[in-house]
């Protein structure tokens, strides 16, 4: 039915935009042609909603650029694909409106962050249908990627809208990898020099020549020095020089690799087959091979462990492990560079592996947890750790509920690669749980209670983690842990083999720490479920091993039974308390602290304090977990507009199959009753001056006069005259007459 549809598609377009040529020098259906194609890599492969969003892609420009009408598809294609074009006719309309205004009147056409963010606002709210800004998103995409056509002044101002505007709507519906290719086609734009600069650079970090010797880590002793014997490191930004012959726009724009061939492992093996024939016969620009070099390394990085997780037997039999991959944009990395002043191979996160640990849809949450670590133990034998660059978001989520292992290591090459280890819940929960990443990136912390994430990356997921955190010092390590003290809850990690511990005594400045085991208390399922609302029997847990502890009176290493046995930790450089033995040697036993939310603390000491006078915990009330404070704010609106409207995306019949009735009726009073979504506002234009405004949902043409301080008797809405109740709707050009 795909290709039939197509097919049809295609031909269609073909006549209507017979004679057309673009700037290329390419007939204009050429453009037609790839829209659809970065579509079909965007949506599943059947599907009626899946088909005609392909097919409304081929013809999107067929009204505007051509003589065809909307009577013409509908009568084509049907009801659905007309909405489509119509929807993406109209989107076109307004961005070249405003383009056109700002062209002429503003400041030569350059964006201001409250126009953006209003822009932004009511593009996403004059469309019922995400498919719409998807077909609109892969429309630019392939115009960003043929923009050298274009004169410099008018390409560069471009990219500049397109980074502002259309990166940020393909982040707000989860097309990370997208975004990211967007990106970076725009960063190659607007700053050819450093993009050119930072693809080099990039590629003599992860060359074949760079690695030396054996990658393989036989030993982890060299990481496992205490933290006051590490001498700190300056990371100063190292100063960039450019070489005066920089690349066309053509080959820079050639140098950033498509989204697709990213994700999909056969268009890679393809790309870079293709990739090393040129590199024998040097018909690409440098550049261009640079970008290859960088893919090929990510590669042999995948391939490495993948073959590493097949030999061995560490992980649990019969339980599904999936890897991924990704390449940190240059955009974002350039970003980061500027934001914390590091030089480009202080960026650990430049390329990362994730794994996933398949857990039987939470049946065997447990094991798959332990899975996790002993999968963290494995990379850590494969490649040595990075000092201070482990984060355990299992044991810690962070505020959103995100749960993963992060870990930094040199990579085959003996540069930094990311790894990151979760379980498929876990991965689900950061995938489409409540966190949307882009609300955190615009507005910085929306929700009054928590401390957001990354990655993103949505974390959440988001294509992948955001940022890995600053160096770990001495000093920061300590005042991390400077709120320890006796009877804190940790875990004792050894391989896959986790254990609930509590510490005893904080030593020496909380470089040291004397730690109660408990051997019979394994606690893989609550360390995967901090999210769970019912801990107060965790927490007893912990509280009556640190009562037994203090019964008994064990006080020193060693000290302990059959059950439970005092062990003593020392803070290394790597940002970990690791287990020192009675010869003094440290091991790769290490614990990992259970940090508290204020909600958590109060509650574990009312535990412990019951525990130790004797009273039953049961009249504890255990409150929830990592939860979300209601906004009103448009943009908390338009985040439950899109995580409502992604849904369509789905398959069809999953659809049918699993929202419910209650569900349905959820989501049908979220609709006004034409159909659209009352977010609280309508945005709207006031012309001729071109300003955004936001008005109160079910404001007039009458209100848009009174908020500009024109009282007209004459008001015109997308050009025709109205009577002055007329009722507004987003994206409506409001023009006043006196």
């Amino acid at each position: 039915m795909m290709k039939r549809q197509v097919q049809k598609a295609i031909a269609f377009a073909r006549k209507a935009h017979r004679g057309q040529m673009r700037k290329t020098g390419e007939p204009y259906l050429t453009h037609c042609i790839h829209t659809g194609r970065i579509l079909a890599a965007l949506v599943p492969s059947s599907g009626k909603r899946a088909v005609d969003t392909v097919v409304a892609g081929i013809l999107h420009d067929v009204v505007d650029d051509a003589c065809q009408s909307l009577q013409d598809i509908e009568a084509e294609f049907g009801d659905d694909v007309v909405k489509l074009v119509a929807g993406v006719s109209r989107l076109s309309y307004i961005n070249q409106l405003l383009r056109r205004h700002r062209r002429v009147s503003v400041n030569q056409g350059v964006l201001g962050q409250e126009e953006a963010s209003n822009l932004r606002v009511m593009l996403l709210g004059m469309v019922d249908d995400p498919r719409v800004v998807l077909i609109k998103l892969a429309d630019r995409l392939h115009n960003m990627r043929t923009i050298y056509a274009l004169p410099l002044q008018k390409a560069q101002a471009v990219a500049e809208e397109t980074l502002i505007i259309w990166c940020s709507l393909a982040s707000r519906l989860g097309l990370w990898a997208l975004k990211s290719e967007l990106e970076d086609l725009c960063f190659a734009v607007l700053q050819p020099q450093i993009f050119q600069k930072m693809r080099a650079d990039l590629a003599s970090m992860w060359s074949p020549s760079s690695r030396i010797g054996n990658p393989r880590r036989l030993s982890v002793k060299g990481n496992l020095i205490p933290s006051e014997e590490n001498n700190s490191t300056s990371f100063d930004n190292k100063s960039v020089t450019f070489k005066e012959d920089v690349s066309s726009m053509k080959d820079l724009l050639d140098a950033v690799v498509p989204f697709d061939i990213l994700l999909d492992r056969r268009k890679r093996a393809k790309f870079l087959s293709t990739f090393g024939n040129n590199m024998e016969t040097c018909m690409k620009p440098k550049v261009v091979l640079d970008a290859g070099l960088a893919l090929a390394s990510l590669v042999i990085c995948e391939e490495a462990l993948e073959r590493e997780l097949i030999i061995s037997a560490s992980y649990v039999p019969g339980m599904e492990v999936t890897l991924s991959s990704r390449l940190k944009s240059l955009y974002s990395l350039y970003s980061k560079m500027k934001r914390k002043d590091i030089s480009i191979d202080k960026v650990y996160d430049t390329r990362a592996l994730r794994v996933v640990v398949g857990d039987k849809k939470g049946t065997l949450h447990g094991p798959a947890v332990k899975c996790c670590y002993s999968l963290l133990d494995i990379v850590h034998r494969l490649w040595t750790p990075i000092d201070g660059e482990f984060d355990d978001y299992i044991i810690n989520p962070k505020p959103s509920g995100y749960q993963s292992l992060h870990t930094a290591v040199q990579g085959p090459d003996n540069s930094p690669l990311e790894v990151q280890i979760r379980t498929q819940r876990m991965h689900e929960y950061a995938e489409h749980g409540l966190a949307a990443h882009w609300l955190y990136k615009e507005t910085g912390n929306p929700f009054s209670s928590i401390d957001r994430m990354d990655e993103p990356e949505t974390e959440a997921s988001s294509y992948f983690s955001k940022d890995i955190e600053e160096e770990n010092s001495p000093d920061s390590l300590l005042g991390r842990y400077k709120s320890l003290k006796a009877g804190h809850p940790v875990l004792r990690v050894e391989g896959s083999h986790l254990l609930a511990a509590v510490i005893i005594s904080v030593e020496n400045d909380e470089r040291n720490l004397l730690v109660a085991v408990s051997f019979g208390l394994p606690a893989s399922e609550a360390v995967g479920d901090r999210r769970s609302s019912f801990q107060i029997k965790q927490w007893e847990a912990y509280a009556q091993l640190f009562k037994k502890v203090s019964d008994e009176w064990w006080f020193e290493p060693g000290h302990g039974d059959w059950f439970t046995c005092l062990e003593k930790y020392t803070l290394c450089r790597d940002g970990m308390y690791h287990k020192q033995d009675q010869f003094g040697r440290l091991l790769p036993t290490f614990i990992q602290v259970i940090n508290f939310t204020e909600e958590e603390e109060s509650e574990y000491w009312d535990v412990v304090s019951a525990v130790f006078e004797g009273r039953p915990v049961d009249c504890i009330t255990s409150r929830p977990k990592f939860d979300f404070v209601a906004s009103t704010s448009v943009d908390a609106s338009i985040n439950n507009k899109v995580q409502l409207l992604r849904t369509m995306l789905s398959w069809e019949e999953q659809l049918r199959s699993e929202v419910s009735i209650k569900q349905i009726k959820q989501d049908a009073e979220l609709y006004d009753l034409h159909g659209s979504l009352n977010l609280g506002e309508v945005v709207i234009i006031c012309w001729p001056n071109g300003e955004i405004m936001r008005l109160k949902a079910g404001s007039t043409a009458t209100d848009a006069a009174l908020r500009v301080g024109l009282d007209g008797k004459l008001v015109l809405i997308n050009g025709q005259l109205v009577l002055p109740n007329t009722k507004l709707k987003d994206g409506d050009v409001v023009e006043v007459r006196i």
